[in-house]
């Protein structure tokens, strides 16, 4: 069976980096007169996509973030964002009026949030409805 070359092993390193083949067959010490050319043949290598995939695998695993402390950390960003947060005149009275903190990094994180648990499949557009509750939307009568 046909082992991966280190030059091979090079080039796929330089790749994940760049994803510009011609510039990571020059860095990875191919000679060839036509790099595109050159990267593109490794590009179709089976040899070439199974590194890929066990470089980048090894690279994601490394991180060592789950999928849950993701979802924990969208939520609190759209909850922190979405709050309400009283307006205080110069003297630092209160108006009586509230606003949201930051509306476009709450909406962000849902939107991600909304995508991540499957809220909008890849064949439809909408999203489909889903109703968020947090402690803050909650009054007394409703609990």
């Amino acid at each position: 069976m046909k082992q991966i070359t280190q030059q091979q092993k090079n080039f796929v390193t330089e790749y994940i980096k760049t994803l510009d083949g011609e510039l990571s067959a020059q860095k990875a010490g191919y000679k060839s007169k036509n790099l595109k050319e050159t990267a593109s043949r490794l590009l179709t290598e089976d040899l070439i996509i199974k590194e890929i995939k066990r470089q980048l695998k090894a690279q994601i695993s490394s991180l060592r973030v789950n999928k849950g402390y993701v979802i924990q950390k969208l939520l609190q960003i759209s909850e922190f964002s979405l709050e309400e947060e009283d307006i205080l005149d110069k003297e630092g009275n209160y108006t009586g009026k509230k606003k949201l903190r930051d509306t476009s990094a709450g909406l962000k994180a849902l939107e991600s949030l909304c995508k991540y648990l499957g809220f909008m499949s890849e064949e439809q557009e909408e999203y489909k409805q889903a109703k968020i509750i947090t402690i803050s939307n909650l009054d007394d009568k409703k609990i």
